[in-house]
């Protein structure tokens, strides 16, 4: 029997998490879960001049903040670690120097610019861009002799001349790649540090990772870290390369087409089981198209249920699911999440103690972001102004004799709003839109919003009757 999967998700710590990666995370999130195996996280820092150790951070409060805790990783090290690359060097040397043993490595001298040069001429003769193996026939007295001279080399891996490299995807099913086709690459850098190839293959062996699945613009990558990993004799995981995340205009996600930071979702307000119910299902379908939790979530999730087609992000379906997440959270917890917005000081200011969790019930499926939630909650508990021009139409519209009749009722009975408006109506001879309309707009100010209903025990007699003396007033005018 076969142990459950270990998957990963080895981001660089170059900038803030995206939605691209976060989705990326997701899926071997969920790989993971629904499996019951492990789920681990890496830094892949060794771009030392990017890499930052407060990014590095900013990923990790973001994952946690998005309920995709590690088993493994960074703070939780079964003995694998060090979790960071940057940390790993004298291990990646051990594997060099096994390589260069075998003679299945080379160094390379070709600057820069030669190698432009010649990547435009395959170019300009129609053919793939591959390197030339030019250094790969130096005789170990010239490079003994370069060497010497100063001259800068990076580590190349010879690529067989002949064969193929032939593996199942798991989500594009049968993948083959001529071995001609490929060009030795770079495994260590100029400056000694090694190169992702090499890093992300080997600790991906060593770390016991059996599952990988990655964007489709890593797919050309495997073949190469298939023969390396086949050259140092470590185990090869089983790759998947899911559909690309592309904005409205179908082009890869971008900060220009829409892509945000989940910093700055955070900040926006929205809610961290919206952003994943969303992500969850771009690119993957779920047999239940309705709000799933994490657990079923993680049931639902399948290899096989993940597209090959680009998987189009749209704003609006994010907010669908954001009001999904209002509609099914718990009161307590989304007052807590509109205490810790930008603007919860406000809304503790605003909102009464003994409202709070009442102001929740009545708000929820009405407000998308907390400060939608501060709007309702000023003109609720405020001073009870008509800003709107809509409501101060419909206001005025009624007249004063309205508003003194339901002033009378008010006096009569106000226990429920269902039964005062009956009142109203046949004290002013109105009904339907006409009774209505005037009501809430002199009661929210607003001539939209919740049933009024449930916001009638929310405003009180008191503000009630306070309203409905200022609508008065306003048509006196």
């Amino acid at each position: 029997m076969n142990p459950p999967p270990k998957t990963r998700f080895a981001p660089s710590p170059t900038g803030r998490l995206h939605l691209g990666n976060v989705r990326t995370a997701l899926f071997n999130w969920l790989l993971a879960r629904h499996t019951g195996g492990s789920f681990l996280l890496r830094f892949e820092d060794t771009d030392l001049e990017r890499s930052a150790q407060a990014f590095e951070e900013g990923m990790e409060q973001d994952l946690i903040w998005l309920g995709l805790q590690w088993d493994e990783g960074p703070g939780r090290d079964p003995g694998l670690g060090p979790f960071r690359q940057s940390q790993r060097i004298d291990i990646y040397a051990a594997h060099f120097q096994h390589l260069e043993e075998q003679g299945a490595v080379y160094p390379c001298f070709c600057t820069q610019e030669e190698l432009a040069a010649a990547r435009q001429a395959q170019l300009a003769a129609g053919r793939p861009p591959r390197y030339a193996g030019t250094c790969a026939r130096l005789s170990e007295t010239e490079v003994q002799s370069r060497l010497a001279a100063g001259r800068a080399a990076t580590l190349r891996f010879r690529i067989p001349e002949q064969g193929t490299v032939e593996f199942e995807d798991m989500v594009r099913g049968p993948q083959r790649f001529a071995c001609a086709d490929l060009g030795d690459f770079v495994i260590r850098r100029s400056d000694g540090m090694p190169a992702f190839f090499f890093t992300n293959a080997v600790d991906d062996a060593l770390m016991g990772i059996t599952h990988v699945l990655r964007g489709e613009d890593h797919l050309t990558n495997t073949p190469r870290q298939l023969l390396l990993l086949q050259a140092l004799a470590l185990p090869q995981p089983r790759y998947g390369h899911t559909s690309m995340l592309v904005g409205a205009d179908g082009a890869p996600l971008s900060k220009r087409s829409g892509s945000r930071s989940v910093e700055e979702l955070r900040g926006d307000g929205f809610l961290p089981s919206a952003v994943v119910n969303y992500l969850a299902r771009l690119g993957h379908h779920y047999e239940q198209e309705g709000w799933l939790d994490e657990a079923g979530l993680a049931q639902g999730f399948a290899i096989e249920r993940l597209g090959r087609a680009p998987a189009r992000f749209d704003h609006e379906q994010l907010c669908h699911w954001q009001r999904e997440a209002l509609r099914v959270g718990d009161e307590e917890a989304l007052w807590r999440w509109l205490v810790a917005s930008p603007v919860g000081g406000e809304l503790l200011a605003c909102v009464p103690d003994d409202r709070v969790l009442q102001f929740v019930r009545v708000a929820r499926e009405n407000i998308l972001l907390p400060a939608d939630a501060l709007a309702w909650a000023r003109r609720w508990f405020g001073d009870g102004e008509i800003e709107s021009s809509e409501a101060l139409a419909v206001v005025t519209a009624a007249g004063a004799e309205f508003f003194h009749r339901a002033l009378d009722c008010l006096s009569v009975d106000s226990d429920g709003f269902s039964k005062y408006t009956k009142a109203v109506g046949k004290a002013a001879g109105v009904k339907g839109k006409g009774l209505f309309m005037p009501l809430r707009a002199a009661l929210t100010g607003e001539v939209h919003g919740p049933e009024m209903a449930a916001l009638w025990p929310l405003l009180g007699h008191e503000r009630v009757r306070r309203r409905l003396q200022r609508a008065a007033r306003l048509c006196e005018q």
